[in-house]
């Protein structure tokens, strides 16, 4: 791939959340910048504003001229998109260049420095926070994110000045195995998407692959006490966090009155007084990560702790929509057992005597049929849980995989009923709400308007 004879760069699947982020890029190095999404998005709408030329009907003949010549055209895409894709089929037949997303991401992590976040769960959240510190400091990045910074309002970040680039690491159909690691946080390997991997000892080889990669020069930071064997080229120093033990790790937590400070002990340098932008106690953990990667990647600490308490956090993880004395509601993200064990924990921290609901959506087919029971577990540490049906994203429906495995394992002396996306608003309508969080990565959250709505206008 030569970016000089480059001129335009589709994308297909161009409204998913790291593949936008590429679209922002290219159209800031001043591309033709176009593609095919399934259905419009608030995000594909902005994308459309920004210059990028996106259509939602899969159709050879949708593809606009400008992105018909294989000499001057290259095509991205998710794998999330099947081979059998219209669009794809016809780029393929006519000899155009074609990469998966992770594989551009690949050729900047060998350009620039990357600072890059893998693991099962914490990932958007760490690197969106370590490109926050980084961004407030002299030494400044770049940023490919999983989600879109509340700071920042994009997934991505631009720099002419720095050579470092924050990106998430993801583990998805072995993605990550394209990138030239410089830094790393490796935050946790929670078994998943073993449709992809077939076996956990598939899953965390996967990951010891992923950090052979890391250049000599590198970092490699491990959460302390993962099932994880790395095998790092010589030179690569190795170091382990966690929120209260390791090489880097947190002491004398303080929690009150809506706010978390704490002291950072680390090898380049403590840190007294750090103050959590976004109070809850899964962020002292991505905190610790965070603040480690922008050490490395060259933030002095007096711009680490000066930047800390703005950080505002990401959307859909951990996201307040209301937060006041009589009713309190958030949106997260949470579609893995673990995550939402961290996540239903962290909001019983919070609001220890108040009553906690979650609706939650499960996400993929395979996932639930892999981790129902896990599921059950991590939601019947709440006092209340309403099921909606599985959002199948890339998936076709698995015989006998429903969300009611999941509700027949829950807790039997818990609240709890199934209901249908129509039904919701009504189900919710007629029940006390003292605090309720969305938990899911399908299309739950765009419910929370609505949502919020109700619970506002009480």
């Amino acid at each position: 791939m030569n970016a000089n004879t480059i001129q335009a760069i589709y994308f297909i699947g161009a409204g998913g959340i790291g593949m936008s982020a590429l679209v922002r890029y290219f159209l800031s190095k001043g591309k033709k910048v176009g593609g095919y999404d399934k259905t419009p998005s608030e995000l594909t709408r902005k994308l459309q504003e920004e210059g990028a030329d996106i259509h939602y009907e899969e159709s050879a003949e949708a593809i606009p001229e400008d992105f018909r010549h294989p000499d001057t055209t290259l095509v991205v895409y998710t794998p999330a998109i099947p081979e059998s894709h219209k669009e794809l089929r016809y780029f393929r037949e006519n000899g155009f260049e074609i990469h998966k997303r992770a594989q551009v991401l690949g050729m900047l992590t060998r350009t620039e420095k990357g600072i890059c976040v893998a693991g099962t769960h914490g990932k958007t959240t760490t690197s969106t926070m370590a490109a926050y510190l980084l961004d407030h400091s002299h030494a400044g990045c770049n940023a490919f994110l999983g989600g879109i910074s509340k700071n920042y309002g994009t997934n991505l970040l631009l720099s002419d000045k720095s050579e470092n680039v924050v990106i998430e690491a993801d583990e998805f159909d072995r993605s990550f195995h394209w990138l030239t690691p410089y830094a790393t946080v490796i935050t946790s390997t929670d078994s998943d998407h073993l449709d992809i991997y077939g076996t956990r000892e598939a899953y965390l080889e996967s990951f010891r692959k992923y950090t052979s990669l890391i250049r000599p020069d590198g970092f490699l930071i491990v959460k302390k006490g993962l099932e994880l064997a790395p095998d790092v080229q010589p030179g690569v120093k190795v170091y382990t966090y966690s929120a209260t033990e390791g090489d880097f790790h947190a002491e004398d937590i303080r929690i009150g009155n809506g706010e978390i400070t704490f002291d950072y002990l680390s090898p380049f340098g403590n840190i007294k007084d750090i103050r959590l932008g976004v109070p809850v106690y899964v962020n002292v953990e991505n905190g610790v990560a965070a603040m480690a990667l922008a050490q490395i990647g060259g933030a002095t600490n007096e711009e680490i702790k000066t930047a800390m308490p703005g950080f505002r956090g990401v959307d859909r993880r951990f996201d307040f929509k209301i937060k006041n004395d009589r009713t309190v509601f958030l949106s997260d993200y949470a579609h893995h057992p673990a995550e939402i064990r961290q996540s239903v924990t962290s909001v019983r921290m919070l609001y220890p005597d108040k009553k906690i609901t979650a609706v939650f959506q499960p996400h993929l087919y395979t996932r639930t049929r892999d981790f129902y029971k896990d599921f059950a577990d991590s939601l019947s540490l709440l006092d209340e849980v309403i099921l909606l049906d599985i959002y199948p994203a890339r998936e076709e429906a698995i015989p006998g995989v429903s969300s009611k495995l999941i509700y027949d394992n829950l807790r039997p002396d818990m609240e709890k009923c199934m209901c249908s996306k129509k039904e919701l608003l009504d189900v919710l309508s007629a029940k006390k709400i003292e605090v309720l969080i969305t938990l899911g990565a399908g299309d739950i959250d765009n419910y929370v308007p609505q949502i919020y709505e109700l619970l506002n206008n009480r």
